[in-house]
């Protein structure tokens, strides 16, 4: 990977994520069929996020739909969800790249506010990590980012 011009190494756009309230997960999952999304993957996120997950294939493409319903009161899906008046509502976005270590390292010393410590392990085999809403003092992105790197 070339830092100079790819730093993170930012490839497209993994997927959107959507908060869905508790008890909504299966009838999102419908509507979203019926506009011909696909499921692709369906898994119990556990350790600190605490969420089901469930990603949806766009067409043919590499981008997905992430609707996560939350396991406890504790998720912060839950707390986000809490926040939105109890509706459901977008919870991030998250971009794929070739590396999330070089990602991580390249955004860290470009000043950017990460909320993990290292890359952590994701869902669906992927590597991840965070970067807060408040991503820099001179441009905040405003949302949650989630840079994740595909399983090998």
């Amino acid at each position: 990977m070339s830092l100079s011009n790819d730093i993170p190494g930012i490839v497209c756009v993994d997927h959107i994520a959507i908060a869905v309230p508790e008890g909504q997960l299966e009838a999102q999952v419908a509507a979203y069929a019926a506009l011909g999304f696909s499921e692709f993957h369906r898994e119990d996120v556990l350790g600190r996020d605490q969420v089901r997950e469930v990603l949806l294939r766009i067409g043919a493409g590499p981008n997905l739909i992430q609707l996560l319903e939350p396991l406890t009161a504790e998720s912060p899906v839950a707390k986000q969800i809490e926040k939105n008046g109890g509706r459901a509502g977008f919870a991030h976005i998250a971009y794929r790249v070739e590396s999330a270590q070089a990602a991580f390292a390249a955004m860290k010393a470009a000043g950017f506010k990460i909320l993990d410590a290292a890359p952590r392990k994701g869902s669906r085999g992927t590597t991840v990590f965070f970067v807060h809403p408040k991503s820099r003092e001179d441009a905040a992105f405003g949302y949650l980012v989630e840079i994740v790197e595909e399983a090998a």
